[in-house]
């Protein structure tokens, strides 16, 4: 049995009251789903800088663990039973761990709430930017005094060591250029950037630097916060996370990973290649180290195949040289502020940015969804961005989302479908993932959670 403890514990600034009805909602109870939702997104948060990446095998690992919600008449109080023990210091907890718990609260209550009040139109692609917007508002991640200096790195959880040293090095050149950095939270890609950024704003003496963290409650499990963050926002799914991306960023870094990077770049590609975005500064740029260079050879000749020449020109791959990697992307924020200023647009949050439908809508990646996906050369190529994104978020859910590995471990592998124009680049793009061991942590035997049928 893994080591545990039991603590109580009251929110220092993330979170301050409750209503009685919100913390009734919170309560184990059969007709709410709030409090199961809470629990997994605390007992990740706890279990920050753990090797496991499965979401399934942290749940059995503490079944007894357990949350008491208290309200009091100065605020909340948290009685945490049965809680992992590496959360704690001579038995008192972290206080990045305690500052995440209530970051959590707060977005999984006030989420809730706004569906709850009927203050949120899911029907639609404005109301779904809308209420994106009022999530991060709510979270106090929209500064509309700052000037464009948001950097969102992307990339995989698992990555080895000279990958994982080459984002360090790109998130110092891109720190002391005083960029900020906002990643997906995890370990890997996600922390690196962040710990890089940490030391060059030290020596820039900038005193708060941005270390932003989006996630989604079916990764956190698998992708549990690092305690490098300093502002934490949990959208409600993957697709609000997604758009939460590229309103908030001004520019994108991506660097190796496995399937849950190529959907990102496959969204933001998707994106950009919408007709009425041909014409927006979005710099995009993919980097990694000389040992990375066959991953994103790959992955740029899978884009050719299925999206065009277009789509390639929408990014810059730079190989071995995070100089200019930091150098380019700092020119290319310039332009987006430019831009932005000859247009009065907002810097903190991209309303110009059109997002179509098909990229909002929560796709829920069942075995009749995957195989149902249209996949088509013949298709727009936004809209085929759009479904090979799906295709990739299910693949995703089958290797480490609760939930999804369930499905898979019950009804066997997702079938994939479509043109063999599409299906061939994908199955050969897949499989020098799994030959990379880019599907799941170095060391692990990777059984494929899909099938590729053309």
């Amino acid at each position: 049995m893994p080591e545990t403890v039991d603590t109580s514990i009251s929110p220092k600034r993330s979170l301050e009251i409750l209503s009685q009805r919100e913390v009734e909602q919170l309560r184990i109870t059969s007709e709410s789903n709030l409090y199961p939702l809470f629990r997994q997104c605390v007992l990740a948060i706890l279990q920050s800088g753990s090797s496991s990446d499965s979401a399934k095998a942290m749940l059995d690992a503490y079944k007894d663990f357990d949350i008491e919600i208290v309200q009091q008449d100065r605020g909340i109080r948290l009685n945490l039973k049965n809680a992992p023990a590496a959360a704690f210091v001579d038995e008192e907890m972290i206080a990045s761990s305690r500052e995440m718990i209530f970051s959590a609260l707060r977005d999984i209550v006030y989420s809730e709430s706004e569906r709850y009040n009927k203050r949120v139109d899911l029907n639609s692609g404005a109301g779904i930017t809308d209420y994106v917007f009022h999530l991060l508002r709510n979270a106090r991640a929209l500064r509309a005094s700052e000037e464009p200096r948001l950097v969102v790195c992307w990339g995989g959880h698992s990555i080895n060591t000279p990958e994982y040293d080459y984002t360090k090095d790109v998130g110092h050149e891109l720190g002391l250029r005083k960029l900020n950095i906002c990643t997906g939270c995890g370990p890997g890609a996600m922390k690196g950037p962040m710990k890089g950024a940490t030391i060059a704003h030290a020596k820039q003496r900038i005193a708060e630097g941005r270390y932003l963290g989006l996630t989604e409650p079916g990764i956190i499990a698998a992708e549990a916060p690092n305690p490098i963050v300093n502002e934490l926002v949990i959208l409600p799914d993957i697709e609000k996370r997604l758009e939460a991306f590229v309103r908030v960023g001004h520019g994108i870094v991506v660097f190796a990973g496995g399937a849950g990077t190529a959907e990102e770049i496959l969204y933001l590609l998707g994106i950009l290649l919408h007709p009425d975005n041909r014409e927006l500064p979005f710099p995009m740029i993919l980097t990694g180290p000389e040992s990375s260079a066959e991953y994103f050879q790959q992955m740029h000749e899978f884009i050719g195949l299925t999206l065009g020449f277009e789509a390639q020109q929408r990014y810059k791959i730079i190989i071995g040289d995070s100089v200019k990697a930091a150098r380019e992307m700092a020119e290319g924020i310039s332009e987006v502020k430019q831009f932005r200023v000859e247009r009065a647009d907002a810097f903190h949050f991209n309303w110009a940015l059109t997002i179509d439908e098909e990229f909002q809508y929560p796709f829920e990646p069942t075995h009749e969804n995957m195989a149902s996906l249209a996949l088509h050369e013949d298709m727009p190529k936004h809209i085929l961005a759009a479904n090979l994104r799906r295709a990739f978020s299910g693949i995703v859910a089958g290797n480490v989302k609760d939930q999804g590995v369930r499905l898979i471990e019950q009804f066997g592998p997702y079938e994939i479908n479509g043109d063999p124009a599409i299906m061939e680049p994908l199955d050969k793009l897949l499989r020098s993932f799994v030959k990379q061991q880019r599907m799941k942590l170095p060391g692990t035997e990777y059984v494929p959670c899909y099938v590729i049928k053309p």
